[in-house]
């Protein structure tokens, strides 16, 4: 993957971000009010069967009428409806008035033993109930979901005690599951506008916000472009200055042996048209080589450095060669060495160049990046930039199909550079 289609990825992701957090915790805050809803129902149809319920069991009416049947049956031989039909008469209309009045699906009242005195359905009078009734008929209470005749419901069981004490019977009171089901869905119905018109104010606000992001990544762009362009404007600038720094060496070489016209032909090869001379012809390459070489022992004898330059007798020394000869010594005095060796010859068709110093020499762990531009060990005092001298000479040999290795000097101490480079066509 390409850095511009990355940076296009980036881009989406955090443009598209407000939109995904719109929408998961719209998502989110609809869910749990949904579930907060359902619990809120389902709690108040618990209260609302459990208060029926015990409100039922505690009637006196509902009381004697159930204790008027306490006998009418034996666990061998449950009551029936006839045998029930008085309290069925009496207690009937009571629970029929309380499901209407109360909003419950049924209320259901047996004797002692688990036998229907009351119930929506007629068929189901005098019949014993088919859910469990054997712990209140102990006493306790019960609530929960069970399943009967009228279907599943959430009911409340309470036991109905005499004035003795005695558990005569028990009040039943439930809401079908599917009327709890229909409340929740009208509540969510009611929820659910209030949810939508917040999903689409909170995502028309994140487009915006996109809109305003896009722009300023935009502008961000364009300024990142420009601030590019202008810092390589200022590498190209900055290595420019150093090269001609190298080569107003030469030429005061040149000046300072009385090579005038070699001075000038040097100065139409490198900056062709800043002489009136015109056709002065090219620089004599040895006189050229011998002010470059005078140039940087004197440059490196100002600093206290001390020159040891061997040069094979085949080898050419080019401007390319010169510039890799000049950088090179250059930098080992400015790294505070006191003796800089360089040896150049020629092998199988390639300049090989070594400089080695008895200076600090190069940590291993800045070995990999010695030769990027801008970087340096020593503090820039000029304003100007540093790290340009072996940037450049890695430059000049990549440009003739070379390369540069930084080492560390066994014979010196110190730093080791070897560039190989092809000779000069």
């Amino acid at each position: 993957m390409t850095r511009a289609r990355a940076g296009r990825l980036r881009r989406t992701a955090v443009l598209a971000l407000p939109s995904v957090i719109v929408l998961a915790a719209t998502g989110v805050t609809t869910g749990v009010a949904a579930v907060v809803q359902e619990r809120s129902i389902r709690s108040s149809v618990v209260e609302q069967v459990s208060g029926v319920a015990s409100s039922l069991a505690e009637l006196p009416e509902v009381r004697d009428a159930v204790a008027s049947v306490v006998d009418r049956g034996a666990p061998g031989a449950l009551a029936d409806a006839d045998d029930l039909a008085p309290a069925t008469t009496a207690l009937q209309p009571i629970a029929t008035l309380v499901e209407g009045a109360s909003g419950v699906s049924y209320v259901v009242v047996t004797d002692d033993d688990g036998v229907r005195i009351t119930h929506p359905d007629p068929a189901e009078r005098g019949e014993p109930v088919a859910t469990t009734i054997a712990p209140v008929l102990r006493g306790e209470r019960f609530v929960g979901t069970e399943t009967g005749p009228s279907g599943t419901t959430l009911r409340a069981k309470v036991p109905v005690v005499d004035t003795d004490g005695r558990v005569v019977g028990v009040v039943a009171v439930g809401v079908l599951e599917s009327t709890i089901a229909a409340d929740r869905e009208r509540a969510l119905g009611t929820l659910l506008p209030w949810s939508t018109g917040a999903l689409v104010a909170a995502t028309l606000a994140s487009v915006l916000l996109s809109l305003v992001i896009a722009r300023r990544l935009r502008r961000a762009d364009v300024v990142d472009a420009e601030s590019r362009q202008v810092r390589r404007t200022t590498d190209a600038l900055r290595e420019q200055a150093h090269e001609f720094g190298t080569r107003l060496h030469v030429v005061r070489g040149l000046v300072a042996q009385g090579d005038d016209e070699d001075a000038v032909a040097y100065i139409d090869a490198v900056a062709p048209g800043l002489t009136s001379g015109g056709g002065a012809g090219s620089p004599r390459r040895g006189a050229v080589a011998t002010a470059s070489v005078a140039a940087v022992r004197s440059e490196l004898a100002a600093a206290g450095t001390t020159l040891d330059l061997r040069v094979a007798d085949d080898v050419v020394l080019d401007d390319a060669v010169l510039l890799v000869i000049a950088n090179l010594c250059r930098n080992a005095a400015e790294a505070g060495a006191t003796t800089v060796a360089c040896t150049v010859a020629v092998h199988d068709g390639s300049v090989a160049i070594t400089v080695e110093d008895d200076g600090p020499g190069i940590a291993p762990a800045d070995a990999h990046r010695v030769l990027n531009r801008g970087w340096s060990s020593k503090t820039d005092d000029t304003g100007l930039g540093r790290g340009i001298g072996l940037a450049v000479v890695r430059r000049t040999a990549t440009d003739r199909g070379g390369s540069v290795v930084v080492g560390r000097s066994a014979a010196l101490g110190g730093a080791r550079l070897d560039v190989e480079m092809a000779v000069e066509p």
